[in-house]
């Protein structure tokens, strides 16, 4: 599927921060629709492709919109930060780690089918790199690791609260739940299951359907309405992931550049040469989280071991925008 002239009109004459307002509407809206569990692994790849014009589009004829991201989009670490800061005398985050725009639709639909109130349902940025302990510090946190067991301590960006990092089973998780007012609760899912399944012969087909079994299940929404119990509470993610093993493969010198540079990941610290080509198939970026070479676009190639099916790290929208799911009960 191919942009609209009027769509591509749009987005090439537009700044930066409306090009990347335009682009971030659209990826949500390809994905937020319902879904079925039964026909939801092959809707997950056709919408996975029909994101896929929009980075085409990006990686093709508008990497220069990559180098604004930082700046465009208000990072999803920055809008839990200033929500944090909103009059509401209880609330709570749930950070499932690696959660993408692709599970939307099970959280919007099963919110709504067990009586919460949807206040918002949109995206926001993750941070250049699109890495766990990137977002973290961002938040003012040492590592994911630091919340776990109360740990969080008292000089991060969304005190006063209670915090743990864990991966239990939802009961579990809902089990640990006290009175206390304001609560940030990271769990592992889906990025451990991801890493498991990223192997040769998985991806998002196995992924979807452990999401579709997780999102519905009465345990998690358990877990969800116990953090939601007098508090207003936010769903959302730290990255999220690239379904790799549905991109093309990369021109034998493109690949050969990006094997050398990234061998089987998709960033590279430091300060790189992002190669000569044009359009690019990496780009060097500063963030404050430092210098990266990022690749860029919808590209694998052969590398030791087999290339990830599913990844993160890289630019691509599906990596790179995180859910903002705002809810009370």
């Amino acid at each position: 599927m191919a942009l609209g002239s009027e769509q591509l009109l749009q987005l090439t004459t537009a700044t930066p921060t409306d090009a990347w307002r335009t682009i971030v509407e659209s990826t949500v809206a390809i994905c937020s629709s319902p879904l079925l569990p039964g026909s939801a692994p092959g809707e997950a790849t056709k919408r996975d492709r029909a994101v896929g014009t929009l980075d085409h589009f990006l990686s093709s004829s508008a990497w220069d919109l990559w180098e604004e991201f930082g700046s465009a989009v208000e990072r999803n670490s920055d809008r839990l930060a200033r929500w944090w800061t909103e009059p509401y005398s209880a609330k709570a985050i749930l950070v499932l780690d690696g959660l993408s725009l692709r599970e939307l639709p099970w959280l919007i639909e099963g919110a709504k089918a067990r009586g919460f109130a949807l206040h918002s349902a949109t995206a926001y940025g993750a941070e250049i790199p699109s890495e766990t302990n990137a977002f973290a510090r961002a938040l003012g946190f040492n590592s994911r690791s630091q919340l776990q067991n109360n740990g969080g301590g008292s000089s991060h960006r969304l005190t006063p609260c209670k915090t743990e990092c864990i991966h239990l089973p939802w009961a579990d998780c809902a089990s640990l739940i006290d009175a206390t007012p304001s609560w940030i609760f990271w769990h592992h899912w889906p990025d451990a299951k991801l890493h498991d399944g990223s192997g040769a012969g998985q991806g998002l087909d196995a992924l979807t359907r452990d999401v579709a079994a997780q999102l519905t299940s009465d345990d998690f929404w358990s877990f969800v309405e116990r953090l939601a119990t007098g508090r207003r509470l936010v769903i959302t993610s730290d990255h999220g992931y690239a379904a790799t093993g549905l991109f093309f493969d990369a021109a034998d010198e493109q690949a050969t550049f990006l094997k050398g540079a990234l061998k089987s990941g998709r960033l590279l610290p430091g300060d790189h040469d992002p190669g000569p080509f044009v359009p690019p198939v990496a780009l060097s970026i500063d963030s404050p989280h430092g210098k990266h070479l990022l690749a860029v676009g919808r590209w694998k190639w052969k590398s030791q071991g087999g290339y990830p099916t599913l990844a993160h790290g890289g630019l691509s929208l599906l990596e790179m925008l995180c859910p903002f799911i705002e809810i009370t009960k």
